[in-house]
């Protein structure tokens, strides 16, 4: 385990990454094996009342196409990742108040009647509602804290708490869920420092998911303007989570296969154990904009999932058969 001044100096330091990366490709080995684990993703709605200023999905971008998906149309695409072999299914929307605790609970059940492990990332919600969600058979949530550093979050989020963010990953941690956090690599005015912080609050909260992705900014965003992040210290970061928390679940994520043509790869060659391949119909995938250019827009489901496959035994790995819940001991 690495101190904050020792991450603080990998971080820096180019010259180790070889080293890092190999690192923690061998503690996700040695922990959670060669298994990759399919979270099926459905995009269910892009249409959120936060303003976050790195987000295509904020309230005040009017050129984004809103849309909603109904429960019929959401568990129809379930039962279609179910029968492709998906054991994860993933629901995510902007925070968007139609779908109220009743709506969400019916889709839930719905969606467990599939025999599959389900995951929510649909924001900030009250303990009541995170207690109804699990009670209806929801495994796990995901809500990235995207930055640790208070100064810096109250900049990015417009009229949200950070202390609401931390209460909601106490309640899900209270309630039992596996919880999913993560950051952004790359926000204007983000310091080393601040990304060493963010690694060891993972390791606090003893998270069972951490995604980290590199910010890319989103042209209907007042950061339309700044400096894309790094691919490589997003990369850092996350090697330098795994080796923090060796037996908890990494995504290679989407992000980082569009700063790098290989990205989700070289992801899973350097500490990631999961994949999630986007199974929203065509229709709306292109309109669920958090940043530009994001890969697969144009790929149907089965592609995707075919596709993702082969680069998964090109390197020697295999699809993983289980639900792929966390190996966290906490």
């Amino acid at each position: 385990m690495f101190t904050k001044k020792e991450i603080i100096e990998i971080l820096k330091d180019d010259t180790k990454n070889e080293w890092l990366f190999s690192l923690a490709d061998k503690t996700r080995k040695e922990n959670v094996g060669d298994g990759i684990h399919l979270r099926g993703l459905v995009e269910f709605s892009n249409i959120c009342k936060c303003n976050c200023k790195y987000c295509g999905l904020r309230k005040d971008n009017n050129n984004a196409d809103r849309y909603r998906i109904l429960k019929d149309e959401i568990i129809k695409i379930v039962k279609h990742a179910s029968d492709m072999g998906y054991k994860t299914i993933v629901l995510q929307s902007g925070e968007d108040g139609y779908y109220t605790t009743d709506k969400m609970v019916e889709i839930i059940k719905s969606i467990k009647e599939f025999d599959v492990a389900l995951t929510l990332s649909i924001g900030e919600r009250s303990y009541e509602d995170y207690k109804a969600f699990k009670d209806a058979g929801a495994d796990r949530y995901l809500i990235r804290i995207e930055t640790t550093d208070k100064n810096l979050y109250k900049q990015m989020h417009p009229n949200m708490d950070f202390d609401n963010r931390l209460r909601c990953l106490k309640d899900l941690k209270t309630l039992g869920y596996e919880v999913g956090t993560g950051c952004l690599v790359g926000l204007p005015n983000q310091t080393t420092e601040s990304l060493a912080d963010d690694i060891l609050f993972f390791r606090e909260i003893q998270a069972d998911m951490v995604g980290i992705g590199p910010f890319i900014p989103h042209p209907d965003t007042p950061l339309n303007n700044a400096d894309k992040g790094s691919f490589t210290l997003a990369l850092k970061v996350m090697a330098l989570t795994r080796i923090m928390l060796p037996d908890i679940n990494i995504p290679a994520t989407t992000a980082m296969e569009t700063l790098h043509p290989n990205g989700r790869i070289i992801a899973l060659k350097s500490g990631a154990n999961v994949v999630m391949p986007n199974i929203t119909t065509q229709q709306y995938r292109a309109k669920y904009e958090i940043y530009p250019d994001k890969i697969c827009v144009n790929d149907n489901p089965d592609k995707c999932r075919n596709c993702i496959g082969a680069k998964i035994k090109s390197i020697g790995r295999f699809v993983a058969e289980n639900y792929g819940f966390s190996h966290n001991k906490g």
